[in-house]
């Protein structure tokens, strides 16, 4: 049996914790349940996953549907798109069959590529190499989610560049089903033996998913998002804080979205696991650093409750702190002795997004 091969290639940087990499995983479920009620996809189906952050990797071979289970997505630092591409061109390399004279090979493969920032590392090596030797053997689609993907960098990289507004549960959904319905027509020619017809894009309007045209897609706005990574005093574990930009009144009192003001809003805080460091680049510069007077909220920690993530250790590193007093920081274990709470603002290195 030819088989039908689908890579999933994910963001999964900072900018995705919280709602949207929650969403992102039910919409993989969505997908993966969907596909198995069509028989034919059944027969012809098999699914990968391909994560990236600062670093990319394969978390999913290339299985049968029945056999696929959504793993648990990683989160990290930094969008390392070109690192991604080039463990993508591995995979098809490695997994998807070639015809050959004593076999037949596996279908085109379908490669779904989801991203919401711009590229921390070197693309133009990987984006050459596919258009070179796989843009004729593979068929990749770039999804947008929300406003601070690089589309001009995807536009260099194949002509199927979708945006969705956001990367909320509802736009989620909707690409799901487009998905599915996608694919299902896809594997339904091919089990009737017709000629693979490719993915169709002409209903992804329907599905609130919108084509960009060439030139259409503008640059990613600067700034929408602060980062900043913590551990608890208690447990160790990592946390990150996010804070979204806020749109600031002008002199006439109107909202303009002026991200410029630098002002952000706290969206959440979330627990970490440690292999967060795993899927984080390797800064090669200084960290860009973000004053605590431009962050409005502060949240309590999400492993052991203290009342604040915002207390700074003698490393420079965020940690939690639930009021004056002594305290062991938990990334250089030196004590740090803390006062009353000042509204003195202090300068903090940003994540890489």
């Amino acid at each position: 049996m030819r088989r039908l091969p689908i890579f999933l290639c994910v963001d999964v940087s900072e900018s995705m914790a919280g709602e949207p990499l929650m969403q992102l995983q039910k919409a993989m479920e969505s997908i993966v349940g969907q596909l198995r009620q069509d028989p034919h996809a059944l027969e012809t189906v098999h699914i990968s996953v391909i994560a990236f952050a600062g670093r990319a990797g394969m978390i999913v071979p290339l299985v049968e549907l029945m056999s696929f289970y959504p793993p648990r997505l990683p989160l990290g630092g930094g969008t390392a798109l070109g690192e991604a591409l080039d463990e993508v061109m591995t995979r098809i390399e490695v997994e998807v069959k070639k015809t050959t004279a004593h076999q037949r090979g596996d279908w085109e493969p379908i490669v779904y590529l989801l991203t919401d920032g711009r590229p921390t590392d070197r693309t133009d090596s990987a984006i050459r190499r596919w258009r070179k030797h796989f843009a004729s053997r593979a068929h990749l689609i770039a999804v947008t989610l929300g406003k601070g993907a690089d589309t001009q960098v995807l536009q260099q990289l194949t002509d199927d560049v979708l945006s969705l507004e956001g990367s909320g549960g509802d736009e989620l959904a909707r690409f799901a089903q487009w998905v599915t319905a996608s694919v299902a027509a896809q594997s339904q020619a091919l089990d009737a033996g017709s000629a693979a017809p490719g993915i169709s894009l002409a209903k992804a309007g329907d599905a609130g998913i919108s084509l960009l045209k060439a030139g259409e897609g503008k640059p990613p706005e600067d700034d929408q998002v602060v980062v900043l990574t913590g551990r608890c005093s208690k447990s160790r574990k990592p946390y990150l804080l996010k804070y979204q930009a806020l749109d600031m009144p002008d002199v006439l009192g109107s909202f303009g979205g002026q991200a410029a003001t630098g002002v952000y809003g706290l969206e959440g805080c979330y627990g970490l696991e440690e292999d967060y460091f795993d899927w984080t680049a390797e800064r090669t510069a200084p960290a860009t650093q973000v004053n605590t007077n431009q962050l409005e909220g502060v949240a309590p920690c999400p492993h052991c409750g203290a009342a604040t993530t915002f207390a700074l250790g003698r490393c420079d590193h965020l940690m939690c702190c639930d009021g004056p007093g002594e305290q062991t920081c938990p990334w250089c274990d030196m004590e740090v002795n803390f006062g009353p709470g000042s509204s003195d603002g202090f300068d903090i290195g940003r994540g890489l997004g």
